[in-house]
């Protein structure tokens, strides 16, 4: 008899096994309704260890090695976990693994604000579709990119992965990067949302922005790039945003981003641990990162004691599923780990190149012929920097520098000079390891730059036929740059530019510079010393040879600047709210520390500038600038005629003709701003509405281009009335290659007035 109700009792249990419904596409509520409140509370909190609550056991996602978190997965639901990886400039996983000998490399592609440079949303895209397969052969469900934050400041350390200081350039760009991936069929995750401008003391610090300026400039590219492409997920900042912490912030992630903008995907915070978990969870935040017990227990206890209602747990719990279902894990994908390296290479050099920015070209100083003897001078040039730190760098088997360049593109180069730099490196690193110095994975080092002798430079002008001088900056996650030796030159940079250029200018020869920087430099006080200016920005593994392709002229040079170069720092009207020169240990990620007084520019930051972003003041204001927003030169140049505006059903297009007027084949990129009606609001001198980049034109073609404007993309924020307002009138529209140099124009005519309402939020001194 015992034995007879022991196998009935089993029957039961395989039975009731069997019953249990396994997710489809097509059952998520019926799965919704069979989880339990713990499998629910697990499901919206990652994490890098088996769980186990109220005895049920929750394994982890089997984890791609150095991938950042995953989701845990529930498997009596058949509810799979999925992997979420870094970062903006390809994807970072570790390379190497235990007990496998083989290596499992990442390509380190341009950052993004070289991609942003390009102003080409189909290069973007190629190269994001390139990304995008890595992410999926590599095992990965969601890459944890784009980073869309706006320029706000050019000391902003995190700056190199974001695209620029205006948010329909980087809306664009976003958007495009999103749908590379995505074509993949993997997901993005855009961030960080909202208003995280600076990285010192970034976990706590509080953004106090008026909702006109949050809705116009800090929002606008969110918005762009939720409605043009849909991303997977969206990552809620660590930062506070007038006096709320954005991933508690319902108004931010629910009102704004899901009813008004139609986002589909889950939201997840950065990777943290805030005791708000219940507040995150009301607020619409899916999903806790990297995820922790206690943050289960704060979900579970939040339900049980009514503060979480069930309609706000299944909510999240359900766009959880929602987006599960879409995954490689879900879909059962084999991937290979055999992406083709060789041919993603291939894609970034050609990236880098397109998207170079030459900012001077005196006389015709290039391109070169590619037999020249070559002074390489700059310690950036042996330790060249492809890409940031922290999240946003990349685990790549090699980076080509330029010295390898040089060579690989036939050029001759001093080997004395070349000698000096290597031993100089070699005895730092010998230095590193005798001290027994280590480094996070925060901070990549950057060597400073060594002098060089003024005899020994006056030798080698006689001796090289140019001149090359690479200046290097590094920045990255966890820490902002400063004003003195890094926004502006070092001493030994202005001493060497100097007595490089009296040098080889007494000699008759040329002098380049090369700028590989993670962000803006000052650059007025010497550009003139020097012919001519290449910035790659950090290209990726190989920028070196393609900084090498455009000094050559194999590509002729067609990007433009995302962002403006000041004359001076202190220029930029965000400098008076910004923490330049603040150094802390705490600068790090904000664990566990504070100021007891709050301080101004770290525990807040008023945006006091309110619009005044970028371009808006420099032209507005009429403030001279170093090098304009949209700048930049090509081996060609360019003429403009028929502008033509025609009013549509819903705002205007605009079209302009563009010939190639150089002896060599180029491509051109039109920048369309608008000047709006005077009267109501304040609004910029110019405004970018539009853009388009031609194909390669060979001398004497022409093409013309035609950008599209809705009346909601004229409109601009009325505080007053919570609403985006477009007022009738006449708009000037102005073709130009840059903010600064309009070539042609039209108008169109607004017949009437057109509103759009929007939820009153944001309020600066909201609670």
């Amino acid at each position: 008899m015992k034995r007879i109700l022991l196998t009935v009792a089993s029957l039961c249990l395989a039975v009731t096994a069997l019953a249990q419904p396994q997710l489809r596409k097509d059952n998520i509520d019926e799965v919704l309704k069979a989880m339990t409140l713990e499998e629910k509370a697990t499901l919206l909190v990652g994490g890098a260890r088996a769980a186990v609550v109220n005895g049920v056991t929750s394994g982890t996602a089997w984890q791609v090695p150095g991938a950042a978190g995953n989701t845990r997965p529930v498997e009596r639901l058949g509810i799979p976990g999925t992997v979420l990886a870094d970062g903006p400039a390809g994807l970072r996983i570790q390379p190497t693994r235990q007990g496998d000998g083989n290596t499992y490399y990442c390509t380190g592609f341009p950052v993004g604000t070289l991609l942003a440079s390009s102003w080409d949303i189909d290069l973007v895209e190629k190269v994001t579709t390139a990304m995008g397969n890595e992410v999926l052969e590599y095992g990965v469900d969601v890459l944890l990119a784009p980073g869309i934050n706006i320029h706000r400041n050019p000391l902003c350390g995190r700056n190199f992965e974001y695209f620029s200081e205006d948010p329909l350039l980087s809306g664009k760009m976003a958007a495009a990067y999103v749908r590379g991936i995505q074509g993949n069929g993997v997901g993005t995750s855009i961030k960080h949302y909202a208003a995280n401008n600076q990285e010192t003391n970034r976990n706590e610090d509080d953004a106090q922005v008026s909702p006109r300026a949050l809705r116009e400039i800090y929002l606008k590219n969110f918005e762009i790039a939720v409605k043009e492409s849909q991303p997977w997920t969206v990552m809620s900042s660590y930062n506070k945003l007038n006096g709320r912490y954005t991933q508690q912030d319902v108004d931010l992630l629910t009102t704004v981003l899901r009813d008004e903008w139609g986002f589909q995907g889950i939201v997840m915070t950065d990777w943290g641990n805030k005791a708000g978990t219940v507040t995150s969870t009301k607020a619409g935040n899916d999903l806790m990162e990297p995820g922790n017990q206690n943050e289960i227990d704060r979900i579970i206890a939040g339900v049980k004691d009514g503060t979480i209602s069930q309609e706000e747990l299944d909510r999240n719990v359900r766009n959880m599923l929602n987006y599960i279902v879409l995954t490689p894990h879900f879909r059962g994908y084999k991937f290979s780990n055999k992406p083709d390296l060789k041919a993603h290479a291939a894609v970034a050099r050609e990236a880098a190149g397109e998207a170079m920015v030459l900012l001077r070209n005196e006389n015709g100083a290039l391109p070169l012929k590619g037999d020249e003897k070559v002074a390489l001078y700059g310690i950036s040039a042996i330790d060249f920097v492809a890409g940031g730190t922290g999240s946003g760098d990349v685990n790549k088997a090699y980076v080509v520098n330029m010295e390898d360049a040089m060579v690989n593109a036939g050029f001759t180069l001093d080997k004395g000079l070349a000698d000096y730099y290597k031993a100089f490196i070699a005895y730092d690193k010998a230095q590193t390891a005798l001290n027994g110095t280590t480094f996070s994975w925060f901070s990549r080092r950057k060597l400073a730059e060594i002098a060089i002798p003024a005899a020994a430079i006056q030798n080698e002008a006689k001796a090289n036929d140019v001149a090359v001088v690479v200046l290097g900056r590094n920045a990255g996650e966890g820490a902002d740059r400063r004003q003195v030796d890094d926004f502006e030159l070092t001493n030994v940079e202005r001493e060497l530019l100097r007595d490089v250029s009296t040098a080889f200018h007494a000699a008759g020869k040329k002098v380049v510079v090369v700028l590989n920087i993670g962000g803006v430099i000052e650059t007025a006080s010497w550009k003139n010393m020097v012919d001519a200016i290449v910035l790659p920005w950090s290209p990726g593994q190989e920028g070196a040879n393609a900084v090498a392709d455009v000094l050559t002229g194999k590509v002729n040079p067609s990007g433009k600047l995302p962002m403006t170069f000041p004359v001076n720092f202190m220029d930029h009207p965000s400098s008076a709210n910004f923490p330049y020169n603040y150094s802390n240990a705490g600068n790090m990620r904000g664990f566990g520390w504070g100021p007891r007084q709050p301080q101004k520019d770290v525990d807040y930051t008023k945006y006091e500038e309110g619009i005044w972003v970028g371009y808006r003041h420099f032209a507005t204001k009429g403030v001279e600038v170093s090098y304009p927003f949209g700048f930049g030169l090509s081996y060609s140049y360019f003429v403009y005629s028929k502008p033509v505006v025609k009013a549509t059903a819903d705002g205007f297009e605009a079209s302009v003709t563009v010939t190639n007027q150089g002896q060599v084949a180029g491509k051109e990129v039109v920048e369309v701003y608008v000047h709006a009606p005077e009267g109501g609001l304040e609004k910029p001198a110019r405004e970018l509405k539009g853009f388009a980049k031609t194909k390669l034109l060979a001398p004497g073609e022409s093409q013309t281009v035609t950008v599209k404007v809705d009346s909601y993309s004229l409109a601009s924020f009325n505080e007053a009335t919570s609403a985006w307002e477009t007022p009738a009138g006449n708009y000037e529209v102005m073709f130009g290659a840059s903010v600064n140099d309009i070539r042609r124009s039209a108008f169109y005519k607004a017949k009437k007035a057109q509103s759009w309402p929007v939820h009153n939020v944001f309020a600066l001194d909201r609670k």
